[in-house]
């Protein structure tokens, strides 16, 4: 199960409007710390936001503003719309390098989303009425190489309206103040949780118009722990994308950090193109 929180860009060549993109402008095949812990192809070989938040980057020279504004009249009215539109912002596994696959299952069911009940316990229910549709993907690096398995999960959510989303973001930072330890399911928890939202243009949040961090510690069953967890939110308009990480034991969090500034940054840049308005 996922949070409901609901931006690297390898492919892009790093030059994503000025985005400091950690992970991606690496072109090592990966290798070790001096601490013998692995770091992936395509992960950071240097450091990595704590808060996983990717930043603009200092230029000498004006660029064009990183968030566009938004065409209103590109938002989706109806679930079918809100679908395909997942369908152009959701991300593979392509998008975090090579030794990223898919876990099983792949994808969360379209009808049911997670709601944190009183016990901070995770629960699923139907989708409430201020959502069109939400998808969540889940990906894996398997455990080899001297780490573990680490988890990756990616969500896409489309609400009715930008009032909406940013409530979705206003309740991700309640929900960690009410319950800074939360179990995920049975065998699986969220311990010492903290997290910071900030506003488009406040310290380093160029990439979204309400970016949402939050970060602690994964312990589960399988792979022991605790082992650092990250969790990266942003919003444009109606829409919000979120990716997960979940490390594990020789996995750095530097190296886990970095895949999720490489998801994050990828799924907001193509909300981006679908909603913003072109340059005029």
């Amino acid at each position: 199960m996922t949070h409901r929180r609901s931006s690297a860009l390898r492919a892009y060549g790093c030059v994503a409007a000025g985005l400091l993109v950690l992970a991606g402008c690496s072109n090592g095949g990966g290798g070790k710390n001096g601490a013998g812990e692995r770091i992936p192809a395509g992960a950071a070989s240097g450091t990595a936001s704590a808060a996983a938040t990717p930043a603009p980057a200092s230029s000498g020279t004006p660029t064009a503003p990183l968030i566009p504004e938004l065409d209103e009249s590109k938002q989706p009215r109806t679930a079918a719309d809100a679908r395909a539109l997942i369908g152009s912002i959701a991300i593979g596994q392509e998008a975090f390098g090579p030794e990223v696959g898919r876990s099983t299952p792949f994808e969360s069911d379209p009808a049911r989303w997670p709601v944190l009940d009183a016990d901070c316990v995770w629960q699923t229910e139907k989708l409430p009425q201020d959502v069109l549709a939400t998808s969540t993907r889940y990906f894996q690096i398997p455990a080899k190489d001297g780490h573990g398995r680490v988890q990756i999960n990616a969500t896409v959510t489309v609400h009715r309206s930008r009032l909406e989303s940013g409530w979705e973001t206003a309740r991700a930072m309640e929900e960690v103040l009410r319950c800074p330890d939360q179990r995920l399911r049975a065998g699986e928890e969220l311990k010492g949780l903290w997290g910071a939202s900030l506003y488009q243009g406040e310290q380093v949040n160029g990439w979204t118009e309400d970016a949402f961090t939050e970060s602690g510690q994964y312990v589960g069953e399988e792979g022991g722990g605790p082992h650092p967890y990250l969790w990266s939110q942003g919003q444009f308009g109606p829409v919000t994308i979120a990716i997960a990480g979940k490390g594990a034991q020789g996995f750095t969090p530097e190296a886990l950090s970095a895949l999720v500034v490489q998801g994050t940054s990828r799924m907001m840049l193509q909300a981006h193109q679908e909603l913003g308005k072109a340059a005029g």
